[in-house]
């Protein structure tokens, strides 16, 4: 009797397991065809189409490497290389040093600090299409208002978004302006899980501001720093959004970034398969750099 007790017991027990996991892979269930139908399928996808040729109405056929073949000779694409990694080498570093020093400034204990940290943050709750306009009409060289005010000093007034020299300047201040609020955040929570003792016997040992950020604030700091690193490289790469709606579809060289020629093949010139192959490069690249900035993070870590 004790014997067959056991068995029923058992057998119920593996049943509820089983219902357990039936339940817990049905919640998850619609999240996962969500990223197998709009993310993992079109990965592969994308990846076939880059040993593609397309014609009109969608018809495309087999051009094996044709399509990487023309990647290493295509002087547009070097150009949009060369301008994606001035855009990365002063957005992300400014981007990330602005960051930081918001977030040391919002950490300290000062009036109406709620109301700060809501007015830095607002534009990262703001649609992009809504600053792009604003930002738009601000660098309008005609009778926008930052060059109305150059005009109260008798300056010049450049044409921000029409000057090959400006142009992806004026790009970069709106997207630095944009991602510091998000970034200062997550440097904001970075310092408040370090521990306050660490300051007090720094004091008392005699250290001023500059010795604590750099002997105790910094290090603490890394992984946070590590994290919005490789974040902001990916998104780095990754622009466009600012350059459509704010230069649109007029060519300026110094504007087309890799992901803007990505859609002017695609889309504007219906090179589908060749557009397909500049993605593919891009997920490599991107897939590499995170992948050497994850290694280094390691060795940091362990250094430490």
């Amino acid at each position: 009797m004790r014997m067959r007790l056991m068995t029923l017991r058992k057998a119920w027990s593996g049943s509820n397991r089983y219902s357990d996991w039936l339940w817990a892979y049905l919640m998850i269930l619609p999240l996962m065809l969500g990223l197998i139908v709009f993310y993992i399928w079109p990965v592969f996808q994308t990846f076939y189409f880059s040993f593609t040729d397309w014609g009109s109405f969608g018809i495309h056929k087999w051009a094996g490497l044709a399509n990487y073949k023309r990647l290493f000779t295509d002087i547009t694409l070097l150009k949009s290389f060369r301008n994606t990694a001035i855009y990365i080498v002063l957005a992300v570093p400014i981007g990330i040093i602005l960051s930081i020093l918001l977030a040391i400034l919002l950490n300290q204990k000062i009036k109406g600090l709620s109301f700060y940290r809501t007015m830095y943050f607002l534009p990262v709750v703001t649609m992009p299409a809504a600053i792009a306009m604003v930002w738009k009409w601000l660098y309008n060289s005609d009778y926008g208002l930052i060059n109305y005010f150059l005009s109260l000093f008798h300056l010049p007034g450049p044409h921000w978004l029409t000057d090959n020299r400006t142009a992806l300047l004026s790009i970069i201040i709106v997207a630095v302006w944009c991602s510091i609020g998000s970034h200062m955040i997550i440097f904001l929570s970075g310092l408040q899980g370090i521990s306050s003792s660490y300051y007090e016997a720094a004091s008392i040992d005699g250290a001023n501001a500059v010795t604590k950020f750099i002997r105790i604030t910094l290090p603490l700091l890394t992984p946070t720093l590590f994290f919005v690193t490789v974040t902001s490289l990916i998104s780095a790469f990754q622009v466009f959004d600012f350059i459509y709606m704010m230069v649109g579809d007029i060519v300026i060289e110094s504007t087309q970034s890799i992901v803007f020629l990505y859609f002017k093949y695609g889309f504007l010139q219906n090179s589908k398969g060749y557009a397909s192959s500049i993605a593919v490069l891009l997920f490599i690249i991107i897939l590499l750099i995170t992948y050497v900035q994850l290694k280094i993070q390691k060795k940091w870590v362990h250094y430490e």
